[in-house]
């Protein structure tokens, strides 16, 4: 009788263990149900947030929007496996200050990190370098405040406005780049500038191709921005 009972015993506990197993698939089916119908899916890391953020070289005066340097840089990191999106925050024509005047209204995409390309118009209108380097220094600060990793692209002055106005102009970007503790692009139009089939007719905006030597050029830069920006 003893080991009729323990047989029986281990039967009943098996059976019921078969029973909670049986409730426990009849719950996750319901909760699978339930999560279709309610639209659920899993949850997964955004796309990182980079913004340029520039004047007409970055917003691609003259270009197809496929051909601007945001577009291009774009599907350059996807190629290096990227998941991001990058956002054309440039305005053709715009000083420093009138990127000072609109920075907040930029910054509410909310990006993960910035590439700063300002500067070639206040050098061609001829601007004091004094209130350049005041405008971009206010930038910085406001983009420091911000945590944002911030990539600075530096800008050299036309040499037919003296070397003093270019020495002035072109110390600009390192000194406010060191200042502040943000990587220094050095110069955004390396390989570019004074290069006629790199450049439209007006010898100023780079063409299609000029704009994809940039991106090469800049591309371990930035590489450099969204680590740093990933990392958190």
């Amino acid at each position: 009788m003893a080991a009729l009972s323990t047989l029986y015993n281990g039967y009943s506990l098996n059976v019921t263990w078969s029973e909670n197993a049986l409730k426990m698939i009849r719950l996750l089916i319901l909760l699978l149900a339930l999560f279709a119908m309610l639209g659920f899916r899993p949850v997964q890391a955004e796309p990182i947030k980079l913004l340029v953020f520039g004047d007409s070289l970055a917003h691609g005066y003259g270009l197809s929007p496929d051909d601007t340097f945001p577009a291009q840089l774009e599907r350059r990191l996807r190629d290096e496996g990227w998941d991001l999106r990058v956002i054309n925050g440039g305005n053709s024509g715009d000083t420093t200050a009138a990127g000072l005047a609109r920075l907040d209204w930029s910054l509410a995409d909310e990006p993960d990190a910035i590439l700063v390309e300002l500067g070639a118009n206040d050098a061609l209108r001829g601007i004091d370098p004094t209130e350049t380097r005041a405008n971009l220094d206010a930038i910085l600060v406001r983009l420091g405040d911000r945590g944002l990793p911030t990539l600075l692209a530096g800008m050299r002055a036309p040499r037919n406005l003296g070397s003093s106005y270019a020495e002035s102009f072109d110390r600009i970007f390192p000194d406010l780049a060191e200042a502040h503790r943000v990587a220094l692009y050095p110069f955004f139009l390396e390989g570019v500038a004074l290069q006629p089939t790199l450049n439209q007719a007006d010898g100023i905006h780079p063409n299609r191709d000029g704009v994809s030597v940039i991106v090469e050029r800049i591309l371990p830069h930035v590489i450099e921005l969204l680590d740093r920006a990933r990392s958190g």
